[in-house]
């Protein structure tokens, strides 16, 4: 089964993601294909560069071509994107001080970047 993961809810990145997700991703126990992870709110915080989970979270990806997307509004706001509120949701939004390959972008990049491969379902942590 293929999945995508949107973390939406306070601490899912800290909690569902770090403590279960990422250990289980990486000794090849989680049992499905993640196909990409969307990061919303303070959950985007867990990319920062050189952030120990984070950076875990980046071999994985790299690793298994998963997509990592913040939200575009998200990271501006926390200043972890080049661009303005006005561009959020063109893909002219690029991400800034997080972990390698992490994306920015809002939902019709998200659909783009998973749409010629397509999740059987999508989790919202």
């Amino acid at each position: 089964m293929k999945v995508a993961y949107i973390f939406r809810n306070n601490m899912a990145s800290t909690f569902q993601l770090a403590t279960m997700i990422l250990p289980q991703l990486e000794t090849n126990t989680h049992l499905v294909n993640v196909l990409g992870m969307f990061f919303f709110d303070d959950n985007i915080n867990i990319l920062r560069a050189n952030d120990p989970v984070g950076e875990r979270l980046a071999k994985i990806a790299k690793e298994k071509g998963m997509l990592l997307m913040v939200c575009d509004q998200c990271a501006v706001r926390r200043n972890l994107a080049e661009g303005t509120f006005e561009q959020c949701g063109s893909g002219e939004v690029k991400a800034k001080g997080l972990v390698d390959g992490v994306q920015a972008g809002c939902f019709p990049q998200l659909y783009s970047a998973l749409g010629s491969n397509p999740p059987d379902q999508v989790i919202t942590l």
